[in-house]
């Protein structure tokens, strides 16, 4: 494509991106929460209704359990490449909103100040869908689809995607195509475009203690075993104050990584002062202490995190009880290699060994890590537009430190996935006051039109 072409094209997509804002706002309004089940239909119904509305033939999948899959195709336009087909992986849910009383808006009336807009979906994943959508849009009505395009929008990745591998199983012939383009990203706090090329896995754990039937007065604490302390002795023999992880065989199944790999992880820019900044730590990191890279840390080393923990009495003022039980949540974050039912039986076998037989441990939910071969083609590709469209600099990261289903992709599909979005630093997804910059949303929607015209040339 000439440089006159393809500043054409970038006209085309940016009055594109400006006038799918209302169908966004639209969007943004539906709570489509699925922890709590809501506004499903009317969600999948307009989802669908906008592939329709670029030409796709669409299909909603339901017949195996769960909610719904939503497929999208998109033929090549005349003089595209027949031959090669990008798929997009979005979803439609979002995390529910609270706590209600810190957001500055209405979180699920779309509200532009100054160039950001805020909703709960703007940046995971509503906004992100929006701008492929307004990219498409422009080729068709410039040049022509390029290539053959699928979608897969699936509305349960906020609850961990449980239904979405037997739909990939039954359904790979329909969604099999030559890579895929996920559903996140950001630019950092120096503007420079973050890209994602594989995801840690997660797995999400409820240990449980109990000493009696009811609550018990705290008097008796002179002689009744306290749940709440057994969880606490239980925890801290599992991960020490150097944050070192102790459960034996925790790290058994790890796929140690090659040279290059670590090479590129250590390349990797690690703004601490943004990190804190963002977030308003108030303690040293804890690779300090241990005195480890941030970057292999967060891209290359698993995690044992205390999500929440529920015992006795914890309203306002004193009540003086000694609770019948205890319950504590915890996430893995795991690293390519790691499953959730190892660790589970790890954490069973270290709590019988270490005297705790009496706490029961459950897997919740599981998903298995994956990164993409870092030497792929398609990866240099998807960084080269995102720093044409962009005009910054874009890195390249061997995997998100969150999570999502990429393992289940590969497993069916077979294809390199690399994650971009519409987000910034402060999009602050799954927190109160979810926003996207404007800037961002038309950039990105420019970085999907070059990212199809450039693959369908390859």
């Amino acid at each position: 494509m000439s440089n006159n072409m393809r500043e054409q094209l970038k006209h085309a997509v940016h009055d594109q991106a400006n006038q799918s804002l209302e169908l966004l706002y639209h969007y943004l309004r539906l709570p489509s929460v699925s922890a709590q089940h809501r506004a499903i239909p009317e969600t999948v119904a307009f989802v669908s209704d906008l592939l329709n509305g670029i030409g796709a033939e669409v299909k909603v999948l339901d017949d195996l359990g769960g909610n719904p899959v939503i497929y999208g195709f998109l033929p090549a336009g005349d003089g595209g490449n027949t031959a090669k087909t990008l798929l997009f992986y979005d979803h439609y849910d979002v995390q529910p909103p609270d706590p209600l009383d810190e957001w500055d808006t209405e979180p699920f009336e779309a509200t532009l100040k100054e160039g950001i807009l805020y909703a709960r979906g703007t940046a995971d994943n509503k906004g992100t869908l929006m701008q492929r959508i307004a990219a498409i849009k422009a080729l068709e009505e410039t040049s022509g689809l390029p290539c053959n395009v699928k979608f897969l929008i699936e509305g349960e990745e906020e609850i961990g995607s449980p239904n979405l591998p037997v739909y990939l199983k039954k359904y790979a012939e329909l969604f099999q195509s030559d890579a895929c383009i996920w559903e996140f990203g950001s630019t950092d706090a120096k503007e420079r475009v973050q890209l994602y090329a594989g995801i840690k896995g997660s797995a999400y754990y409820e240990f449980h203690a109990k000493s009696a039937a009811i609550d018990l007065h705290s008097s008796l604490a002179a002689v009744v075993d306290n749940p709440a302390w057994r969880l606490v002795q239980a925890l801290s023999s599992m991960k020490n104050q150097n944050n070192d992880i102790t459960v034996e065989g925790f790290y058994d199944e790890i796929e140690a990584p090659d040279e290059a790999l670590i090479k590129l992880v250590r390349a990797i820019p690690f703004e601490e002062e943004a990190l804190r900044d963002t977030y308003k730590l108030t303690r040293p990191l804890i690779t300090a202490a241990r005195g480890e890279v941030p970057q292999d840390a967060l891209m290359l080393a698993p995690t044992f995190t205390i999500c929440g923990m529920v015992s006795g009495y914890t309203g306002e003022g004193a009540k003086t009880v000694l609770p019948k039980e205890a319950k504590v949540k915890i996430d893995c974050r795991m690293v390519p290699g790691q499953t959730g039912e190892h660790l589970l039986a790890c954490f069973k076998r270290h709590l019988a060994r270490h005297g705790f037989s009496d706490i029961t441990v459950d897997l919740i939910e599981s998903q298995r890590a994956y990164r993409s071969d870092i030497h792929d083609p398609f990866l240099n590709l998807v960084k080269k537009t995102a720093e044409e469209a962009y005009e910054h600099e874009a890195i390249m990261y061997p995997n998100s430190a969150g999570t999502g289903p990429m393992y289940a992709f590969n497993e069916y599909l077979h294809l390199p996935i690399v994650s971009t979005g519409v987000g910034w630093v402060q999009s602050k997804a799954h927190a109160p006051n979810e926003s996207i910059r404007m800037n961002d949303y038309v950039n990105g929607s420019v970085h999907m039109a070059y990212l199809l015209t450039d693959f369908a040339a390859e």
